[in-house]
This record gives structure tokens, sequence and C-alpha cells, in this order.
């Protein structure tokens, strides 16, 4: 069934056109990813396909009678409360509880943040059934718990969707094709061939190759360039005699404007070390925390207290449910607010740069190399190499910010936060609108950065690539470190999406409680004892852990050989193809709990003494 079916469209903004002859279909089945640059109109287009307006040229028909849901990057609900909004349908209130809005189930829509208003459009949207989806970063403002919930819930959609979202794991896993929009061009790409099961795959290979395409078509246009200028500024006798057709022919090519080459995030800021070097010195000491806790004036406890030490070097994520107190923190480190008990005590040299989820207010009718030159009248060397790095360059540091898309407003901001040299950043959620260049360019960019980085983010693979240790903050105010990472975190959770409802009328002290997986069905994981197990019984469950970590690993490795047969087989059985996907996915994610519960349990043994090879 076709869903819609859009031929030759293009849209384009005051002075600046956006995109042209881009054909789409979507289909039942299809799970289409959409990818580009901030400012390459992607909202645009989604806004188009789903008839909130109208292209510059080209048409969109729809299927008889397709129903399309369409969540926009900044939906508007309507007056009254969130319970009003959803209605009294108890699929979309639990929607609501699964993205962590219950307890503000009777708040006013107006007194509701963005972030908080698109989890209740994204409830609402949810609960209802459709025949095709277009989400607009559908990811952004949920907490990790409420995205594998969505991932989960779309991997089993039946219909069409269409989404844009700079989430890469959600990208993996959920889209099987991808549409690129690049400089007002539009790729699709699907899997084949080494990447069959992502699109998100055959997307970054696909591009890569049309990089490193268009730089040897750019270096032979140069070349001859070079030869036209030789051959027309020979002296003036010898011009006087020169075909005219030839010298018409090469006042062409000089005249050719060679389209903007495609963004290299490998290259952007990992080149370049002026902006490492322009960081201020940070000395030996960090930021101490000593018994620091934050009580809001209602008594609501956010964070209970606890001493941590920051010291140079450190790359730390902060996870944790929505309301937890991530934000929090971060304004504490920030001295934007003042513990309610203990004390920061922040290093002489340090130097805090702040980039949090508020949009600062920016002149509209300014440039952006004014912004960024700011009351120097003029931007510095440092300054132009940085707007270079983050994609500010040639004509864009001359738009007004007027004419940026919020993407590209947000990584204005980002870079804002970066020219005034911090050697400590406090990054609030900063995957958040911004597309997957300025992601990799980040990721780059703290890589070997010398001073301190403090990420709040439920971006997966951000946060695997930029932090070495991680820190979660429940909704009892408890702050303790994660072993193994976000994935370890992710398969400690117990139970659906803890919500500040459930526990802020039942305060108790806080209780350290070993991680139980849940044994669901398939996965063969078993629950992890208490510390009150006996050294004996320990040994045991470690054994047990072995086997179902070895018995996985063989399920896994079977399912990925049964579906390289299948896919190599011709033609392809599709209905095959997606039953061993499937299976593939629950073995993988059954592969992950007993990785997971292993190392708890091994890590349980070691801090109390008990050598791993007692208890082979």
């Amino acid at each position: 069934m076709i869903i819609l079916d859009a031929q030759g469209l293009a849209a384009a903004r005051p002075q600046r056109p956006l995109f042209a002859e881009v054909s789409v279909t979507l289909r039942r089945g299809d799970r289409i990813g959409v990818v580009g640059m901030n400012g390459g109109g992607k909202s645009t287009l989604l806004r188009i396909l789903a008839g909130q307006i109208s292209p510059d040229t080209g048409e969109v028909r729809y299927g008889r009678g397709a129903r399309i849901g369409f969540l926009p990057q900044n939906p508007v609900l309507p007056a009254g409360t969130v319970r009003e909004a959803i209605g009294l349908d108890w699929t979309a209130v639990a929607m609501l509880d699964r993205l962590g809005m219950s307890p503000h189930i009777d708040t006013p829509t107006n007194q509701l943040s963005g972030g908080q208003m698109k989890r209740v459009a994204l409830a609402t949207l949810l609960a209802q059934e459709w025949d095709g989806l277009i989400l607009d970063e559908p990811t952004n403002h949920l907490d990790l718990d409420a995205i594998a919930f969505l991932e989960e819930h779309l991997a089993q959609f039946t219909g069409g969707l269409m989404m844009v979202t700079h989430d890469r794991h959600v990208l993996d896993r959920v889209t099987t094709k991808v549409l690129e929009l690049d400089r007002g061009r539009a790729y699709m790409h699907q899997p084949s061939g080494v990447h069959r099961s992502s699109g998100y795959a055959a997307y970054l290979d696909a591009r890569a190759e049309r990089v490193s395409r268009e730089a040897v078509d750019d270096q032979v246009h140069r070349n001859l360039v070079r030869q036209e200028l030789v051959w027309l500024r020979r002296g003036a006798p010898a011009r006087s005699t020169k075909p005219k057709a030839r010298v018409d022919a090469a006042r062409e090519l000089l005249a050719i404007k060679r389209p903007a080459p495609s963004q290299r995030p490998d290259l952007a800021l990992s080149e370049a070390t002026s902006h490492r070097q322009a960081a201020q010195r940070l000395g030996s000491k960090g930021i101490e925390l000593l018994g620091v806790g934050f009580t809001w004036p209602d008594g609501l406890e956010v964070l209970r207290p606890l001493d941590h030490t920051l010291e140079p070097g450190d790359r730390v994520g902060i996870v944790g449910p929505n309301g937890a107190g991530k934000s929090t923190f971060l304004d504490l480190l920030a001295q934007r607010l003042v513990p309610t008990v203990g004390h920061i005590d922040i290093g002489r040299t340090v130097k805090i740069g702040y980039y949090d989820q508020l949009s600062r207010d920016l002149d509209g009718t300014k440039r952006v190399r004014d912004i960024v030159a700011g009351d120097k009248g003029v931007p510095s060397h440092s300054d132009m190499e940085l707007m270079r790095q983050f994609w500010f360059d040639g004509d864009a540091q001359f738009a007004e910010i007027s004419t940026l898309s919020g993407g590209e407003k947000r990584r204005l901001l980002l870079l804002l936060t970066l020219v005034e040299r911090p050697n400590v950043l406090l990054l609030d959620e900063p995957t958040n609108d911004l597309d997957l260049d300025t992601l990799r360019a980040l990721e780059n960019y703290l890589e070997d950065w010398p001073g301190i980085v403090i990420v709040v983010s439920h971006d997966r693979a951000f946060l695997d690539r930029t932090v070495n240790e991680v820190l979660a903050i429940e909704v009892d105010g408890s702050m303790t470190r994660v072993r193994g990472g976000v994935a370890g975190w992710l398969a400690q959770r117990q139970s659906p999406t803890p919500t500040i409802a459930n526990t802020v009328a039942h305060k108790t002290p806080a209780v350290h409680h070993e991680s139980r997986i849940n044994p669901s069905a398939g996965r063969g994981a078993l629950a992890a004892p208490s510390k009150s197990k006996s050294p004996s019984t320990l040994r045991r469950l470690i054994t047990q852990a072995e086997k179902s970590l070895q018995t996985a690993t063989q399920l896994r490795d079977r399912l990925e050989q049964e579906l390289s047969r299948a896919v190599a087989q011709t033609p392809p059985d599709h209905v095959v193809l997606g039953r061993l996907s499937e299976q593939l996915a629950t073995a993988q994610t059954a592969l992950e709990s007993a990785e997971g519960l292993w190392l708890e349990l091994a890590a349980d043994a070691e801090s109390r003494g008990i050598a791993l090879n007692e208890a082979e």
C-alpha cells in the first residue's frame, strides 16, 4: 500500500534555496530516516509531506483513505490540562507514563516546557492508529528508558514511517532506508551487500564514496582552470590570434562555480588544534564536591549529599530518568544554583563553559560573525578558525541570525560556548537539534580536549564516544557510579521508566540495590543476588551467568550465519529475512543482558575479595 508519493518537490527560504527535485514514496512497511545538515530543509520537507505547508513546486499525493500522523519539531498543544489534551483513552495515559510525563498530567499545557510539550504530543500520537507516521526529532527530550521504549514501539509499527532523527542508535536499529538531503539534492540509501542489515551504514558508505569522488572531480576542475589561466595569460600579441571559441570556452570554465563540497566531519575539527590551544590552561585542581546536596524550596530533594572530585582529563556522562535532577546537577557545578547542603570547591584556574538546553535570545538582525566577535567588533583569527570548523565560513558567516534554522542556531550557541575558551565543559543534552556532521565534529573535538567534560545526554552513541565514566542520578536523589557505561545502566533497569509520581510522596533513605535483570521470555538471564549471598552461592551464580553468556553468544552467532545464508539466496525470501532479523535483534539484546549480569556479579565478587577463578 502506498501511503504517500511525492514528486519534484522544491522549497526555499527568503534568499536561501533549501532543496529541489526531491521525490520520495512511502509504502506500508517502509521505515525511512531523513538526515542532512542543519538548515538543509529536513523539517520543511516533513511538513510538506504531512500536508502542513505547500511546496514551491512539485506535488504530494496520498493513498486512498491513508491516515497519517505527524509530530512537528515544535508542537503546539490545545489550552487546558495535559489530561484534557490527551483525552480519556487509557492507551494515551499509558504512553504518557512511558514517556515520563505522568507527574504532569494535571498541569496546564501553557506551563509546560518545549520538551514536555513534545512528549505529550508524542504520547497522544502513538496512542492512535495510523497508516503512516511522520516524526520530526521524536527522541529529543526523552530519557534513555523512554527512547528504548520508543525504539521498540517503532520497530513493531507495521505502517510506513518517516522520521528526522540524529540519534544514530535509533537510525541504525529502526530505519531500513535513509533519505539524505545534501546541498539541495536528495539521495536515497538502501541496504545492500555488506550493509544489507542497516540503512544507516549504507548511507555512511555511499556518502563517504560521494565525498571522495567530489574531491577528485574538484581537483580535475582546478587543474583545468589552471591550464586555461596559463593559456589566457600568455602575451597580448599571442592572444590576438587565439580562436574566439576557445577564449569564450576558457572564460565559461573560469566562471563555473563549483558546489560547496560535502562536509567532512572526520576532518573538520580533528585537523585543527587552535581551538584546543586556545583553551585556558587548567591547573592540577578541578572541581571538588564536598557533601553537596540540593533540595527545592517545596521540599523536593533532587540530590542527596555526595562527595566527588572532577580532575583534568575527566570525561563524565550523567544519565537518569527525566526529572531526576541531571540539569540541576550541572546548574550546581556552573554556580547557577547554590547547594542547600555541602560545598563546591572550584580550582583557581577553572573556567566553565556551559552549553545548556535554554536557547539564548540572539538578535535576529545581526550577522553570525558579529555575534561571534562580540565586543571585539571583528572576529579574531581563532574565532574565524572556529567558525570554519563549525561550518560558518564563506557566505554563512554573513548570514543574519533570523535566517538560520533551529538546528543552525543551536550549532551557533555551541560555537559561542567554545569561543570563550573554557577548560571545563558542561554539556546539557548537546545532541538535541544538532545534525550528524556536527555531532561527529563535536566528538572529535572532545576526543583530546585537555580539560574536564561533563555530559548529560540521552544519545548512547555520543556517550559511548565521549565519556569514560558514567554516573546515574535516580529519582530518589541518589547518585552512583555505573559499571559497564550506558549499556550497563540500561541493563540494570528493573522496571519501566520510574516516574517522580511514584517516588516523591514516599521518600526513604538511599539504599543501594543490586541490579536485577528481569528474565523475560527468551533471555534466560539470571537475577543478580544481594551482597548478603554467601561466597559459595555467588560463585555458583557466576558459573551460571558464564553459561548463559556462552549460550547467548552461540545463539547470536548462529542467527548471524543463518541471516547471511538467507540474504545470499536468489531471490531472497523477505519473510524469512524479516523473521531472522527480529530473532537476531532479540538474541543481541539477550547477549547484552547476559554480559551486563556477568560483569556485575564479577565486580561483586571482586569487591568482596572472592577471586573469579575460585568460582569456576
